[in-house]
């Protein structure tokens, strides 16, 4: 007994007990704390905030005692330009207060792609081409042609384009196929002064097709190019020749107009000169 009174008036051990009350106290204080400030055990649902607007849900996301932030962007054709189209947390997750929830909204501005080259490429690899670029593959028209399944030409909006055009992401493109030669003949039409574009468009509508095209050395540039027009064909469209539909033309074209002056004298019938003369 004596000695239990001797250790409970000794100063060293009541500093120790002392300390540990304090202790104990200081952390059932920070616990109390803790869950007051985080709301222990306290769970929201977290609202559906897809297809609102910022202006929205900004005002939901305050009387819900949430915070967020926009993360990306993405183009979804079914929402709206800013409007949410995905969220972490997804609608009915339970979360705290003071919680971040990231958004992903619609771009604002439409997304733009190029249109690539498919021309020559096979149908079933111009339609993954055309995936690929988040473009959509339109209407097929089969014209004849050596080559089937073949992509001729390509149109947007019912032209021909060129690639590297640049169209809004989703746009559609409509091809031209070879479907293989007809056992029909039509007569060589004449593409001479048209441009490329132009005989293009003309070959196809008369069931023929544009095949090697040579440029000569007056084409320096790419303007040049969509300037120049056809000088020669072959077969010629002159000698009254009759070709299989879907057969090809090849075409020389030049930005040089004298080209054209001197063809047409080449090709003139030499004149005789009667006893008269």
């Amino acid at each position: 007994m004596a000695l239990i009174k001797k250790i409970i008036n000794n100063v060293f051990v009541k500093n120790i007990v002392i300390a540990i009350v304090v202790i104990a106290l200081a952390l059932i204080a920070t616990f109390v704390s803790i869950n007051i400030y985080t709301n222990h055990g306290e769970y929201y649902p977290v609202p559906d905030f897809r297809g609102l607007t910022e202006d929205q849900f900004s005002q939901i996301i305050k009387e819900k005692g949430f915070r967020y932030n926009i993360m990306d962007s993405a183009h979804v054709e079914e929402f709206l330009p800013g409007a949410v189209v995905e969220q972490i947390p997804a609608p009915g997750s339970m979360v705290k207060a003071n919680r971040n929830i990231h958004f992903t909204i619609k771009a604002i501005a439409p997304e733009q792609v190029q249109i690539p080259n498919l021309v020559d490429y096979s149908l079933r690899n111009a339609k993954v081409i055309l995936e690929s670029y988040g473009l959509k593959t339109g209407e097929l028209i089969y014209v004849p042609s050596e080559y089937r399944n073949l992509v001729l030409q390509q149109l947007y909006m019912g032209k021909p384009v060129e690639p590297g055009t640049v169209v809004l992401k989703g746009s559609v493109i409509d091809l031209h196929i070879g479907q293989g030669l007809s056992n029909e003949r039509t007569n060589v039409p004449d593409l001479t002064s048209l441009t490329l574009d132009e005989a293009q468009s003309y070959s196809v509508s008369v069931s023929l097709n544009v095949g090697a095209v040579i440029y000569d050395e007056s084409v320096l540039t790419a303007e040049d190019s969509l300037k120049a027009f056809i000088w020669k064909q072959q077969p010629p469209a002159d000698k009254g020749e009759r070709i299989r539909l879907g057969s090809s033309i090849d075409v020389w074209l030049s930005v040089d107009s004298a080209k054209t002056i001197i063809d047409e004298i080449i090709d003139q019938p030499e004149i005789e000169l009667s006893d008269n003369e």
